[in-house]
């Protein structure tokens, strides 16, 4: 069994998903006492969502590289970095490491089209809702069409992510908002959505809602068992 290197803490509450799924899937898949080889690096999520916000997007690669590199002399044989948004730094990472990098988009596109969907809908931060780095992914190297919420939609998303999720709350009217966002994409032609962010698992699942969900930290962790065994 390979070594699963973890770059979580974005935020931590997301990264005991990613421990927990990819454990449970060791032990589904091999049975007995298994459970996977981790090799983690939890970063401090403050600064760094300083520098998002601030559009410092180079200073956040500088800690990501460092976590990353960490992680490969821990012994990691591939990398998963355990958030959406920190993806639009996923090249310079990969080009600092020798290990491979299991991206969060490829692994969602991989379920997208074995499930036929074509078109998609996103919901995420605002930077993954709309830059180019993660849409533009699933655009370009499966031929999906992409949809997001409208700009005030977006806003609400993009903040209960920051003020309630990352710190742990999931609240009951934020869970209706983002359902009826849900709706609202389902109503535009999505065929699914996205849940792309790893701390939306926490508000929404698939039992809230007929529409098809797509948790990406489920399906991100399930891929890293597939590359692991």
């Amino acid at each position: 069994m390979k070594t699963i290197g973890l770059l979580g803490g974005m935020s931590w509450e997301s990264s005991v998903g990613y421990y927990q799924a990819i454990n449970q899937g060791v032990k589904a898949s091999l049975g007995g006492l298994h459970c996977a080889k981790i090799a983690m690096y939890s970063v401090d999520f403050d600064p760094i969502a300083k520098l998002q916000h601030s559009g410092d997007w180079e200073g956040t690669a500088k800690i990501l590289i460092e976590g990353a590199k960490s992680v490969q002399a821990a012994g990691a044989d591939f990398l998963l970095i355990c958030t959406n948004t920190m993806h639009k730094v996923a090249p310079q990472i990969e080009a600092a490491i020798d290990i491979p990098l299991l991206h969060i988009a490829d692994a969602t596109a991989d379920v997208l089209v074995k499930k036929g969907i074509k078109k998609v809908g996103l919901l995420g931060t605002a930077f993954t809702m709309e830059q180019d780095f993660y849409k533009g992914r699933l655009q370009n190297n499966s031929g999906l069409t992409v949809i997001v919420p409208d700009e005030a939609d977006r806003k609400i998303v993009h903040n209960v992510i920051y003020k309630e999720l990352c710190l742990g709350k999931a609240m009951p009217a934020s869970k209706i908002e983002y359902l009826r966002i849900i709706e609202s994409l389902a109503a535009q032609g999505a065929e699914a959505v996205i849940l792309g962010c790893t701390e939306i698992g926490m508000l929404v699942d698939q039992s809230d809602t007929e529409i098809t969900l797509l948790d990406t930290t489920t399906i991100h962790a399930q891929k890293a068992v597939e590359w692991a065994i």
